[in-house]
């Protein structure tokens, strides 16, 4: 675990760059996360994805799959390749300021 810098707050990250600590996560570090991986912009349904995966996390502890992101979230996952290029859950976690999903590599 190391503290970083992101969005003018510090932050305690993993060697990939999830935040360790949901609760330092807010709007302002998202966007800069995403800005970092490609996503100048988190459109409406870039949102309704992350706060997805935020509350999923919240209450259960575990992020969702991709597969069950696809089917729960109302988001397709071809839309889920198209807002989140390449791994989409993984992607749309560290947006959220939660570990990464259990089987992504």
């Amino acid at each position: 675990m190391t503290a970083t810098l992101i969005a003018h707050a510090t932050v305690d990250v993993d060697a990939e760059g999830f935040l360790t600590d949901p609760t330092q996560w807010n709007e302002e570090i998202a966007e800069a996360i995403a800005a970092e991986n490609g996503i100048p912009e988190l459109t409406d349904r870039h949102w309704l994805v992350v706060r997805f995966m935020r509350d999923r996390y919240l209450a259960t502890g575990n992020a969702p799959s991709i597969r069950s992101l696809g089917k729960e979230s109302g988001v397709p996952v071809k839309e889920l390749y198209a807002l989140f290029p390449t791994r989409p859950a993984k992607l749309a976690a560290k947006i959220g300021g939660i570990r990464k999903p259990t089987g992504c590599i």
